[in-house]
């Protein structure tokens, strides 16, 4: 009696794949998982197919699966906050001035990307700033970015 592989078994292969993700550390059987699920369909819409080109094609769509991970979903999902970042990525940030003549001087700043865990900072700005500037920040005081108008070259810092 010999052996015949029916889409059932790409299935639970497939299947049993998928859920050894949660044991092993590795993100590679998911691929592997995805891919014998998806000879499963192929085997049932075409059962024709053969053992051998059952196998070459559970392994060309596991590498395929494996590339579009890494090529174009993992991108997507990659961390764009500033959080936990040192000082030097958090200067140079360019953020609106939103809110002006605050408590001790301070205006309120907007980041387009959240900056060590937040989207809007108090600032103490070097000079008038109005409501819509945009501002580069030089420096971190205590708990507050200090603030330049963005549009000020390093000739014109020199100068004052």
């Amino acid at each position: 009696m010999e052996f015949v592989l029916e889409p059932w078994h790409w299935f639970v292969l497939g299947v049993l794949l998928i859920l050894s993700e949660l044991l092993l550390p590795a993100f590679a059987a998911l691929w592997f998982g995805i891919g014998a699920i998806m000879v499963g369909v192929l085997y049932f819409l075409f059962p024709m197919m053969g053992t051998t080109t059952q196998f070459v094609t559970w392994i060309i769509l596991s590498v395929l699966c494996t590339i579009a991970w890494f090529k174009f979903i993992k991108p997507l999902s990659t961390d764009r906050t500033k959080a936990g970042l040192p000082r030097e990525a958090t200067i140079g940030q360019v953020g609106m001035v939103i809110q002006t003549n605050l408590e001790h001087e301070q205006i309120k700043v907007r980041f387009p990307m959240p900056v060590l865990g937040s989207d809007e900072w108090n600032c103490r700005s070097l000079s008038p700033v109005q409501v819509g500037d945009r501002v580069r920040v030089v420096d971190i005081l205590g708990n507050d970015f200090v603030v330049q108008l963005h549009n000020q070259t390093d000739n014109e810092k020199v100068s004052k």
